[in-house]
């Protein structure tokens, strides 16, 4: 059962993220930053890139690296390799860490993808590192056509900046969101709404004006590593790649599967969050 708890606890715990994140903050502070309009340009290159299926439209820096679903790769190897007819992308331009995060779903192309891209750049927009977690039939939850439904129906647009969270209480938000799945007993700060869509999945179809965001008990207790991160205050953005324990049947116990989360925060609160997790076997062998 979901856990609901009171407003001095739920402060209480998030004042206590928001000390650990400011330090988190604090260290990528002392780090070159880049341009919106630097990054806008990176991310729309990779969109134009993907489109055509013209990997060498994306500029590398020199000893750049690129990875798919966690696997080291050369960057004409991979989804990039071939043009996908995208129907539609959201991108967050973290101006800190100098770094873009995209959602690409390609709904209408023959072989249908939702494909989650961090790119790390240069100050002069050339990529250093770049990584997807990319998710097609089979995958957790899968389904581009419903994904592409909800995605473009909820609104991530510029928050007043009077108005805007700062980078430790954004990534507090949504780092809560993934410890609670180590231990079901801490707080999340959900809005009311929040909407969770998970691959194909929405849960704000259950309730378009309450809570739908939080997370029932694993059977075990999950401990969530790897982290890296994107943020974007201009939008209240944040996204996570990660390991995802245990979900996936077809892995040792030991071994975890790629996966992403991203979040839209407003007022110190999620009010959506994606996922688009990796499979190795159809529905990670969880019969959903």
């Amino acid at each position: 059962m979901n856990r609901r708890e009171g407003p001095a606890a739920l402060a209480r715990a998030v004042a206590k993220l928001f000390i650990v994140a400011a330090g988190l903050a604090f260290a990528t502070a002392a780090q070159a930053q880049c341009s919106r309009a630097t990054l806008q340009k990176l991310a729309g290159t990779y969109v134009k890139a993907q489109r055509s299926g013209s990997a060498d439209l994306v500029p590398l820096a020199k000893g750049a690296s690129y990875a798919e679903n966690d696997k080291v790769m050369d960057i004409g190897q991979g989804v990039l390799a071939g043009p996908l007819k995208v129907d539609f992308t959201r991108s967050f331009l973290d101006t800190t860490q100098c770094a873009t995060f995209t959602e690409l779903v390609a709904a209408s192309d023959p072989h249908p993808y939702v494909i989650h891209t961090h790119i790390e750049a240069t100050t002069d927009g050339k990529v250093s590192k770049m990584e997807s977690v990319v998710t097609d039939a089979g995958d957790w939850m899968f389904g581009a056509r419903e994904h592409l439904a909800v995605t473009q129906s909820e609104k991530w647009d510029k928050i007043p900046r009077t108005k805007r969270d700062t980078r430790a209480v954004l990534q507090a938000a949504a780092d809560a969101y993934l410890d609670n799945w180590g231990d079901p007993e801490l707080p999340v700060p959900h809005g009311t709404p929040c909407h969770r869509l998970e691959g194909r999945i929405n849960t704000g179809s259950k309730d378009p004006e309450g809570n739908t965001c939080d997370m029932g008990a694993f059977p075990q207790k999950l401990k969530v590593g790897h982290r890296r991160y994107v943020i974007d205050e201009t939008i209240g953005a944040v996204s996570i790649f990660h390991d995802f324990p245990w979900l996936d049947a077809g892995l040792p116990a030991d071994r975890a599967t790629p996966a992403s989360q991203m979040f839209r925060v407003e007022n110190g609160r999620n009010r959506y969050i994606h996922e688009a997790t990796v499979c190795t076997t159809p529905e990670c062998g969880r019969g959903k």
